[in-house]
């Protein structure tokens, strides 16, 4: 399925069903007064976020939904049906703006919902009220009412949709740097692997669960390359996504790492983050070295003892042959654990 993040789309509750004028003919009631019922409420447009949707790409396919409208009341003291909602799912990170115009045409818009729980609902549109039957407007001075209100029209909303992918960990890397490698070996997920830059053209998501059956939520986000800030390679398309993780993994290619300053090759991709946005370059990080598989021993060590000789602590791993991947998610859930307890 292709992947798209953003789309457009208008929303229209139902009306309300109109009431009902009707005056009681009974043989055994010759002054039967007025009886028609109220007219059914019309349909909400409720969205839902559920964490089996990934893309808005049906909201592509599809820009216009309309929930029902109620029924007209009817004779006898009848009430009309109300409609029922329409429900409509979101991807769960969705984020839901009113576009509106003003009297000159400039298009603005609004945040209305943000969709961040798996299961949880917002009302976009109320339907229209029924109207009332002319059974309301008897009085002592027309004690036979003709008259019945129309439904209330429904409310129409022009919105724009944008997703946001909702993880724990972000995989933060050049291209190639290993990152689907890592995510298939941790996880279920099975994205697309190849030794060329831009394998990964879609964010994808991967769960960790452990002996307690608490779950990590590990997305890998498309290589980025010096200049994603500005629109260059994948860009800004996947850079918005790293926004909505809670920390970092920031995986570097044995190949790629500077041997006089092994750490020098984290720096470009976090001024990208700090260029998009200041809070982004903040996030907490966990450097890793991946694809020690091909170096030799004595490379290996080199490179470690240069490392620690910087000060920082990075981890280093082969994300193919599963070595230090163990260590690396034992930091992982660490992380996790401490901001889940400073919330």
């Amino acid at each position: 399925m292709k992947f798209v993040d953003e789309a457009t789309i208008k929303v229209t509750s139902g009306k309300g069903g109109s009431g009902c004028a009707s005056l009681r003919r009974e043989a055994n009631l010759p002054k039967g007064g007025p009886d028609g019922g109220d007219g059914g409420k019309g349909g909400d447009v409720i969205f839902r976020a559920s964490e089996r949707l990934v893309t808005l790409y049906d909201f592509r396919l599809k820009r216009n939904y309309i929930a029902r409208n109620g029924q007209p009341g009817m004779g006898r003291d009848k009430y009309g049906k109300a409609a029922e909602d329409l429900v409509v799912e979101l991807p769960v990170g969705t984020l839901i703006f009113e576009v509106t115009e003003d009297e000159d045409g400039n298009a603005s818009e609004r945040l209305i919902a943000d969709l961040v729980e798996d299961g949880m609902e917002v009302t976009i549109c109320e339907g229209g009220r029924g109207g009332r039957g002319n059974l309301h407007f008897k009085s002592s001075i027309n004690r036979t009412p003709r008259y019945a209100e129309p439904g209330f029209p429904g409310e129409e909303k022009q919105l724009r949709l944008e997703l946001k992918i909702l993880a724990d960990v972000g995989l933060l890397g050049l291209p190639s740097a290993g990152k689907s490698t890592f995510i298939a070996q941790v996880s279920a997920a099975r994205p697309k692997i190849a030794a060329y830059p831009f394998t990964t053209l879609v964010p994808n998501l991967g769960v960790i669960e452990n002996d307690e059956f608490d779950r990590m939520v590990i997305a890998d986000i498309p290589g980025l390359i010096e200049g994603a800030s500005e629109g260059r390679g994948l860009g800004i398309t996947f850079l918005k996504h790293v926004e909505r993780t809670r920390f970092l993994v920031h995986i570097l290619a044995a190949e790629d790492v500077n041997r006089d300053d092994p750490t020098d090759g984290y720096e470009m991709l976090n001024q990208e983050l700090a260029q998009y946005n200041p809070e982004m370059a903040l996030k907490p990080q966990i450097k890793v070295i991946n694809k020690i598989d091909t170096l030799s021993e004595e490379e290996l060590a080199e490179l470690k003892a240069k490392v620690e000789a910087t000060g920082e602590k990075v981890y280093f791993i082969s994300a193919l042959t599963g070595e230090g991947v163990d260590e690396l998610i034992a930091e992982m859930w660490r992380r996790l654990d401490l901001l889940n307890q400073a919330e």
